[in-house]
């Protein structure tokens, strides 16, 4: 039929798993904004995420959306699941929870 592939830019395509201690880096407008996630609801480490800003120390429960990235400290590695986690570079610098 022509349409967009299945599971193109939806979870089947690609889900997030976290571990406590990853950062997760939302790009803005003008901005990005990093958190550091504090606690899991689920133990395969899909969201939803207990997340502490980095800015602010503000705690928040986290629903990444699609301008959210995932970072590793200390680079890639792998999941308990054996699967790579790692779909962002974690390379980029903290200043608060501007990442530059």
């Amino acid at each position: 039929m022509g349409g967009r592939p299945r599971g193109a830019g939806t979870a089947e395509r690609r889900a997030m798993k976290a571990c406590v201690g990853d950062h997760l880096i939302t790009e803005g407008v003008d901005s990005q904004r990093a958190c550091v996630i504090i606690g899991l609801h689920h133990s395969d480490g899909s969201p939803p995420y207990v997340v502490r800003w980095l800015a602010d120390g503000h705690i928040a429960l986290m629903f990444p959306g699609l301008y959210t990235r995932l970072a590793h400290p200390g680079g890639p590695r792998h999941g308990e699941h054996g699967t790579q986690q790692a779909t962002g570079s974690g390379s980029g610098q903290m200043k608060g929870d501007q990442v530059t």
